[in-house]
């Protein structure tokens, strides 16, 4: 309970029951719970709240969670876990390609919120350790890990938390092919070796933001059927994948 203790949540769900239902278990838990039963109000929540993470049902009146998540994306980086059915992939997907952390589906378990809810707190609160300051790639592409900042031609490239992480752990063991279990658990968590939608996702929007061809990657590149490796460049750290911490 002690990760979790004091921590505000903000539950949006429409259905008085969901809201009675996850109030209650969160409370036991000892987190403090807010609520919302719409969008737009959940907007102006996160705004006077700033909850430590926040649960969004998708399907609201007034506002639905997807217009709710883009304005709330607009101003702050605060977790969000959205709600959705069971069998709505593309829900799902659009989720996170608007900047959602995780999903859980309804109808889903306190415990299974739980978990959730630790992980995604874990990833995003806990920063990985700062390796050597510079590491230069090429003569197009360098990291500044002390300051977190990814340089492409000598502008900096915006990245989000998960982005930043599984790049820092392809880059950590360039020259290594890092499987599709080993990344998940490492930058997701260990509830999260299965999940390979979500590698496949964040790999893609890595790409997109660093690589001069997406479709044809020379630095992020693919084991079909194994994971994913970095490329081999010179001054590469030399570190076994299975060593490397889950941060």
């Amino acid at each position: 309970m002690s990760e979790l203790k004091d921590k505000l949540v903000l539950v949006v769900d429409d259905e008085p029951r969901m809201i009675t239902f996850m109030r209650m278990n969160l409370e036991l838990e000892g987190m403090r719970v807010s609520t919302a039963t719409n969008g737009r109000e959940a907007v102006e929540k996160v705004r006077e709240e700033m909850p430590d993470i926040v649960l969004l049902d998708v399907m609201m009146p007034v506002m639905d969670g997807f217009e709710a998540l883009r304005r709330i994306r607009s101003f702050s980086q605060v977790p969000v876990i959205i709600l959705t059915a069971k069998d709505e992939e593309e829900d799902r997907i659009r989720g996170l390609e608007l900047g959602a952390d995780d999903y859980v589906g309804k109808p889903f378990s306190q415990r299974e919120l739980v978990s959730r809810i630790r992980a995604v707190l874990r990833r995003h609160y806990t920063q990985p350790p700062i390796p050597q300051t510079l590491v230069k790639i090429d003569d197009r592409l360098s990291i500044d890990f002390a300051r977190r900042e990814v340089l492409v031609d000598g502008k900096r490239v915006n990245l989000r938390p998960t982005e930043y992480r599984l790049l820092y752990h392809l880059v950590q063991n360039a020259g290594y092919v890092m499987t599709h279990e080993m990344l998940l658990s490492k930058v997701w968590g260990p509830e999260y070796r299965d999940e390979s939608h979500y590698l496949r996702l964040y790999i893609t929007y890595l790409r997109q933001k660093i690589e001069e061809d997406p479709a044809n990657p020379k630095y992020i590149l693919t084991e079909r059927g194994v994971g994913y490796r970095f490329v081999d460049f010179p001054g590469a750290r030399r570190i076994n994948p299975a060593d490397a911490p889950v941060v």
